[in-house]
C-alpha cells in the first residue's frame, strides 16, 4: 500500500462550512478480562467516564456498564464496563426475536400460523402472556406477547415451532451469536431467566440491538407498542421512555435480582439513531431515566456527518494492464462520521491505494482505503471500492504495460 498524493479540497470545504461539526471518535476504554461467571446486580458502581477529547463532558450514570452507539456511523460514543460480563435477563429476548424474525421472512412461518401452546410453554416462570395449553394462538399474537409484555411463555412457544425445541433453538441462538460477532455472551435458555451459563455484555447487546433495527426493519414497529391485550389481560410495555421521549421507538427492558434493573433505548431524530444500554440499575425509573441521559448526551453532544454518498466517484486510481488506465472509485454505501460538535478544523483525511492495480478489476472489488483521523488518532476507515469493471487489455496492451512496470521498479 502506498499513499496516494490526492486532493479532497471538496471534502475539507464541505467540513469547514458545515456548523457545529467536530472530529473526535470516542474510545471505549481497553477491555477487561471477562469474569469466568456473570457480574450480580450488587457489583461495584461503574468508574465516571472522562468523554472524548472535544465533547461536553460526559455524564456518569447510576448502572453497572453502558453503552452508547451511534447506529449512522456504527461508532461507540461512550462506555463504561461494556465487556463485562452480566446476566442479561429478558434482554435475551431480542436474540429470541432476531431468529424468529429470520423465519417470518423465510416464510417458514406466517404471522397467522396457529401456535398450539405446550405444556412447557405454559408453565413458563416469571413474565407471561398467560397462554393456557393445548389453545392454539397466532405467531403474531405470540410475536407481540414476547416483545411487548415479555412474555416467557410466548418465547418458548414461537422458540418450540421454529427449532421443535427451546434445546434446539439456544444452540442457533449461540451460532447467531457468533456470527454477530458477540465474542462474549452465551445463552442457555430462550427467556433470560437467570443462569451460571447465561450471560451477555453491554457492548455485545448494543451489537444485538443494531443487528435487529438494521436488519429486520419490518418487524421492529413492534417495539414501540405501548401495550397488549391478550386473554382479557392489558399489559403495558415496560419500557418507560415510550411514554416520556417522541423519538425513542423501542426496544427491550429486562430484571432479574442478578441483573438488576436493564434498558436498551434507540431514538430517532431526523435521519440520526443512537442505541443506549443500560444493565444494572437501581430500579424501574432509574434505568429510564439512566438511558434518557445516555441519549440526551449523545444528540447535544456530537453530530453525525455524511462523508461520503453511495455510488458517487470520491477519486480515479491508475490501473495497469487494463483497457482503461483508471477506474473510478467509491463507497457501495453512505459513509458518515460521528464527531464532537464545534472540532471541525482538527479532522484529517488520507485516501491510501492499493500499490499496483493490475486489471481486470470488476466493480465492487476493494481498491483501497480512506482512513479519518483526529489529530493523529483513527476515528473510522473505510474500504475503498471500484465503481465499474476495467476488462485485461489486449496481448500487446499488457506487454507494454509489462516493460512499463519493469521500468517503473
Amino acid at each position: 500500500m502506498r499513499p496516494l498524493v490526492r486532493a479532497a479540497s471538496f471534502l475539507v470545504a464541505l467540513f469547514l462550512a458545515t456548523a457545529n461539526l467536530a472530529a473526535a471518535f470516542a474510545q471505549a476504554p481497553a477491555p477487561k478480562s471477562p469474569a469466568p461467571a456473570p457480574a450480580t446486580a450488587a457489583s461495584a458502581p461503574a468508574p465516571a467516564p472522562s468523554g472524548p477529547a472535544g465533547a461536553l463532558p460526559a455524564p456518569a450514570l447510576a448502572a453497572a456498564s453502558y453503552v452508547l452507539l451511534d447506529m449512522t456511523s456504527a461508532q461507540t460514543l461512550l462506555a463504561v464496563n461494556a465487556d463485562e460480563r452480566r446476566d442479561p435477563a429478558s434482554l435475551t429476548k431480542l436474540m429470541t426475536a432476531y431468529l424468529v424474525f429470520g423465519a417470518l421472512r423465510a416464510r417458514a412461518i406466517v404471522p397467522s400460523q396457529m401456535v398450539t401452546i405446550s405444556e412447557k410453554a405454559w408453565r413458563a416462570e416469571g413474565s407471561r402472556m398467560f397462554v393456557e395449553p393445548r389453545k392454539a394462538v397466532s405467531v403474531d399474537e405470540l410475536l407481540r406477547g414476547m416483545i411487548v409484555q415479555s412474555g416467557n411463555d410466548a418465547s418458548i412457544a414461537l422458540a418450540e415451532l421454529v427449532a421443535g425445541s427451546e434445546g434446539t433453538f439456544v444452540a442457533r441462538m449461540n451460532q447467531e451469536a457468533v456470527r454477530l460477532g458477540m465474542t462474549n455472551t452465551r445463552f442457555a435458555n430462550v427467556t433470560g431467566l437467570s443462569d451460571p451459563q447465561h450471560y451477555s455484555t453491554a457492548a455485545d447487546l448494543a451489537r444485538l440491538a443494531s443487528a435487529l433495527i438494521r436488519d429486520y426493519p419490518e418487524f421492529y414497529p413492534i417495539y414501540s407498542q405501548r401495550e397488549f391485550r391478550y386473554n382479557n389481560i392489558t399489559q403495558a410495555n415496560r419500557n418507560r421512555l415510550l411514554w416520556i421521549d417522541p423519538y425513542v421507538d423501542g426496544v427491550k427492558t429486562g430484571h432479574t435480582e442478578a441483573a438488576g434493573w436493564c434498558l436498551i433505548a434507540s431514538s430517532l431524530r431526523g435521519d440520526r439513531r443512537l442505541l443506549s444500554v443500560v444493565l444494572g440499575a437501581s430500579s424501574d425509573a432509574a434505568r429510564a431515566s439512566e438511558s434518557q441521559k445516555l441519549l440526551n448526551y449523545g444528540f447535544q453532544a456530537f453530530d453525525t456527518v455524511a462523508l461520503y454518498q453511495a455510488g458517487k466517484p470520491v477519486t480515479t486510481l491508475p490501473v495497469w494492464k487494463g483497457t482503461a488506465p483508471d477506474v473510478k472509485a467509491g463507497f457501495l454505501a453512505d459513509r458518515h462520521v460521528t464527531l464532537p460538535k464545534g472540532q471541525a478544523s482538527r479532522l484529517s483525511l488520507s485516501l491510501v491505494a492499493q500499490e499496483r492495480l493490475i486489471a481486470p478489476i470488476a466493480s465492487g472489488e476493494r481498491v483501497g482505503t480512506v482512513k479519518v483521523a483526529f489529530e493523529d488518532k483513527p476515528v473510522a476507515e473505510f474500504a475503498l471500492i471500484a465503481l465499474e469493471d476495467v476488462p485485461q487489455a489486449s496481448f500487446l496492451g499488457r506487454a507494454w504495460d509489462t516493460v512499463r512496470l519493469w521500468f517503473s521498479k
